[in-house]
């Protein structure tokens, strides 16, 4: 491992060091706060509950989410060669672009929002220079095919993560109050796919879908390439590192950095679909107590969603049948995460408004 590794895995570990459990205290108050709040005991459901753990992951009863960030991380994957993908691998600098000129879902999604955008390129084969609202770290242009090689080196994924924890550490700083993540890289379900079967010990076929669209005879085609990988790699399941370097993405890498950096600065993060779960697998194996940090926005059409969020232990807040990625179901989910704390923050309590208390 050569220096600059060695520099990214300390990183890494400092992090994980730093990541604190959530404030009981806080939760505690806002709890009680609930119970004050002119409407009867849990009537508002599980947004109760989101408020709640937003007091403990910002560590303050009455907490605020003003200044959301999603942010999209992007890579391409040389496991494209084998016919996984509907898509060429070009479209994915096509999208970096459409991002950038203001035309994807993602922005008008992230605007209705309220929210920024912030488009991270962790390893695409574009040539995209780092610009307003584009952040360039690219490892390198693509991963290998991991049908044949591991995907990344042990250091390139360290390199990807430390991407994803200085873009989290930077934007905390600046303020931004929750990161809502999205991804795009031609060909990153067959990787999401990869990790998930091998981080939770599920057969390909119950967690491969069907990504950008293809048919039968294609997706059949993926699991065979996934199975073979694994068979390859053999990663195992409580080593998210090695599972990442064997099979993942530079963009599930970032994504995963973002995670823990979203921990260690105290911010909620909101995952999207497929590739985001994956990620924050991965950053659960890598770092455990990153868990009570997560939201899940949306459960997606995508079998291994559903595998993966049981895994997290997580209920998403939507099921919308999406399937698109690039942090729209994260981006809808924005308003749901705010008016969680804005209920608990800005409801009258009984007190306050003079109403009179029913009996349980």
């Amino acid at each position: 491992m050569n220096e600059q590794a060695r520099r990214d895995e300390a990183a890494l570990g400092e992090a994980i060091a730093a990541i604190r459990p959530l404030d009981a205290e806080a939760m505690a108050a806002a709890l009680d706060r609930q119970d004050q709040l002119t409407k009867p005991r849990g009537s508002l459901g599980r947004l109760e509950l989101l408020g709640v753990q937003l007091a403990g992951i910002q560590r303050r009863a009455l907490p605020a989410v003003e200044r959301p960030l999603v942010v999209v991380a992007a890579g391409d994957h040389g496991i494209t060669e084998e016919g996984v993908s509907a898509y060429p691998s070009e479209v994915t600098g096509q999208m970096l672009a459409n991002f950038l000129s203001g035309g994807a879902a993602i922005n008008v999604l992230a605007a209705a929002a309220g929210a920024g955008l912030l488009v991270l390129d962790a390893g695409s084969r574009a040539a995209l220079n780092e610009q307003p609202g584009l952040r360039v770290r690219r490892v390198r242009a693509g991963t290998r095919n991991f049908a044949r090689e591991p995907a990344m080196t042990r250091g390139e994924a360290l390199a990807a993560i430390a991407f994803g924890l200085q873009v989290a550490s930077e934007e905390a700083a600046a303020g931004a109050d929750l990161l809502a993540l999205g991804e795009m890289g031609i060909g990153n379900t067959t990787a999401a796919s990869a990790l998930v079967a091998a981080l939770t010990g599920r057969p390909p076929e119950e967690v491969t879908g069907r990504g950008t669209g293809i048919d039968d005879n294609a997706w059949a085609n993926k699991c065979r390439v996934i199975c073979a990988a694994l068979d390859l790699h053999r990663p195992g399941p409580d080593d998210g590192l090695d599972a990442l370097a064997s099979v993942g993405g530079f963009e599930i890498a970032a994504l995963a950095g973002l995670v823990i950096g979203g921990a260690r600065a105290g911010i909620p993060v909101l995952l999207d679909g497929f590739i985001c779960g994956a990620a924050a697998l991965v950053a659960d194996r890598i770092a455990p107590g990153v868990r009570p940090y997560l939201i899940a926005g949306h459960r997606s059409v995508e079998p291994g969603h559903r595998i993966m969020l049981d895994a997290l232990a997580l209920e998403p807040l939507l099921t919308l049948d999406l399937r698109l990625g690039e942090g729209s179901g994260a981006a809808l989910a924005i308003p749901l995460v705010r008016a969680a704390a804005r209920v608990l923050c800005e409801m009258a309590t009984f007190e306050s408004a003079s109403v009179s208390r029913g009996e349980a």
